[in-house]
Parts: C-alpha cells; structure tokens; sequence
C-alpha cells in the first residue's frame, strides 16, 4: 500500500496548480494524491482536472484558509 501523495501548489495562479496535478498523475498513478491550493478558483480548476480524468474528488479547507483536494478511485 503506498502512502497519500501531495502536491503544494498553494501561493500558485492558475494554470500551474492543475499542470502540477496533471504531472504528477502522468509521473505516478498511484492514489489517493492530495493537492494543497490557496484560492478557490485554483481549487475549481483542480477539481474540474480530476473530475475530466475520472477521478473521484473531495475537499476541505484547512484552517489555514487553504483548500486540500483529493483524488482517489
């Protein structure tokens, strides 16, 4: 069993957040893969990316502020 992959992209503008997503899903499919944005166009962005993928997807804001999304089977 491998364990949860993450992905900051936090402090990032859109388009990095969903090219590091899609990077990392191309380097390793290995899932769950959490991916850590600051803003909620980011974590739109992300979660559209992984719902075109097929993906199932979840988020939560952190009590930072931020946004950690998650991408499973």
């Amino acid at each position: 069993m491998s364990s949860d992959r993450i992905v900051d992209a936090r402090g990032l503008s859109c388009p990095q957040p969903v090219l590091m997503t899609r990077r990392a899903l191309e380097e390793s499919g290995d899932l769950p893969l959490t991916v850590l944005v600051s803003t909620v166009t980011s974590r739109e962005n992300v979660i559209r990316f992984g719902t075109s993928k097929g993906l199932k997807v979840s988020f939560e804001e952190t009590p930072e502020g931020d946004f950690r999304v998650t991408f499973s089977r």
